[in-house]
């Protein structure tokens, strides 16, 4: 693969691989348990042996083929990593826990899209969402930290038009990539809309089963099991395990943090419905905590009323008597797309371009409703499951383009290659940077890559057993 093609697709695909990092089974915390220890250092972080072997997991799980010398690959990405956490921590680089809480967020939500939805993510990970965001806080924390890091070394680089037309000129037409099939698509969605009564027969029901517990007549877990819809923590009694300050949602930890141990807190709301506490156990801001969740749904004959409205939308915009832009604005529930026209951003490139071979990842049915549209055509109202929210509603979806799979080419390309050429030019200032720090860092790595490994960078390698 060419410097070229590499660049083109490594923003469709590294944050893909990102979401995944750190998220491991059960399987790969027996590697950490088992086969443990440090093999390289970058001032106070290390790098463990079960770091590679996690890493390498995840690559076999994705599909990916492991190509020679992959651990020594690896580690130089950790090294790299390393590196801007600490350099982050010098410089004071911080991120904030709330900020942290809504990556982690965003990153759960795109991958249980990707699963097929909260309750299978759970499933295949054998933990509730909350513990895996415990679990795993520190690690997005601290991959954060180094994002900002570079932020900050490449801030305020740019390429002209002729930086970007010398760099495609730069490769010969047999090292130039192929580019897939793209699309632009644009949506109309209606959700069923909470009524006041669903939410009072919610209320209702998480009252009724708070007072059973709060008068002895069942035990806290087996209410948990019978009644909560939270699917993560219900088989567990609702336990949600150990978690940290700031890792659940403000409105959670307010509650808890007014309980003694043992207490259980009152009924109170969050975006995802009602809920009601435990206090278990807690050390300085860890805590221990179950909870039981009910949220409200809506009636099963609100979908229908919803596709009568729909219905009604469609008929307007084929008839010509509203634009289907004007309708996505007027009347369609999703935020994210709404005040666009209905345009669809794709998360992996924050464009709203994508390629037909991997907008499935986001979205299951849509490559299925693309194939038999022609540009400028929509279809007919459908059902959408939402996998990122858990919830179901209405639809209209519309073809606005559709390129034909071509060699890439400065006239219908340029935004692509405009981005590669800006990344090329980035990585040679974060090259230089990273020899830089590595003369002014402490970095041991033990004697077997020391000296086995052909790393790109020149690290100070220091053998050692």
């Amino acid at each position: 693969m060419s410097q070229m093609q590499s660049l083109l697709i490594k923003t469709g695909t590294i944050l893909g691989l990102f979401l995944f990092l750190g998220f491991f089974n059960q399987s790969q915390a027996q590697v950490k348990h088992t086969l443990d220890k440090i093999v390289a250092k970058v001032g106070d972080e290390l790098i463990l042996y079960s770091d590679i072997e996690n890493q390498k997991l995840n690559m076999l799980q994705n599909g990916m083929d492991l190509p020679d010398k992959i651990d020594c690959l690896i580690l130089e990405e950790l090294l790299y990593e390393k590196l801007l956490i600490h350099q982050a921590q010098v410089d004071s680089i911080e991120v904030g826990d709330e900020i942290v809480n809504q990556e982690m967020e965003s990153r759960i939500n795109v991958i249980a899209q990707q699963i097929g939805g909260i309750k299978k993510l759970e499933e295949f990970y054998g933990k509730s969402v909350a513990q895996i965001k415990g679990e795993f806080f520190e690690i997005i924390k601290k991959r954060m930290q180094a994002e900002r890091m570079k932020d900050e070394i490449t801030a305020g680089v740019d390429v002209t038009p002729k930086e970007v037309k010398a760099f495609f000129n730069t490769y010969n037409k047999d090292s130039i990539p192929y580019i897939n099939a793209r699309i632009t698509i644009a949506q109309i969605v209606l959700y069923p809309q909470l009524t006041e009564k669903d939410k009072e027969l919610a209320l209702k029901e998480i009252t009724e089963s708070r007072a059973r517990v709060i008068n002895k007549e069942i035990p806290f877990d087996l209410e948990a099991l019978k009644v909560s819809k939270d699917p993560g923590s219900k088989s567990l009694g609702g336990d949600l395990g150990w978690q940290s300050r700031g890792t659940m949602v403000p409105e959670f930890e307010a509650e808890l943090f007014k309980l003694q141990t043992g207490e259980i807190s009152p009924v109170f709301e969050t975006q995802y419905g009602y809920h009601y506490l435990q206090l278990m156990d807690r050390k300085g801001d860890n805590y221990h905590v179950r909870h039981i969740l009910i949220n409200p749904e809506s009636d099963k004959s609100a979908i229908i009323r919803i596709k009568t409205r729909v219905d009604s939308i469609y008929n307007a915009v084929k008839a010509g008597a509203i634009t289907f832009r004007e309708a996505a604005a007027q009347f369609s529930n999703d935020e994210d797309s709404k005040n666009n026209g209905g345009l669809i951003m794709n998360p992996y490139t924050g464009e709203y371009t994508w390629d037909l071979s991997n907008i499935n990842d986001i979205d299951p049915q849509m490559s299925r409703i693309v194939d038999k549209l022609n540009v400028g055509g929509m279809t007919q109202p459908i059902l959408y499951d939402n996998f990122y929210e858990q919830k179901q509603g209405v639809r209209i979806v519309m073809l606005l383009s559709k390129s034909k799979p071509h060699q890439a080419n400065l006239s219908d390309d340029y935004q692509l290659i405009q981005m590669a050429a800006l990344n090329s030019k980035k990585q040679e200032i974060i090259d230089a940077w990273v020899k830089d720090k590595i003369a002014s860092n402490y970095i041991w790595i033990e004697e077997k890559y020391a000296t086995s490994c052909a790393f790109r960078n020149t690290w100070i390698l220091k053998g050692g057993s």
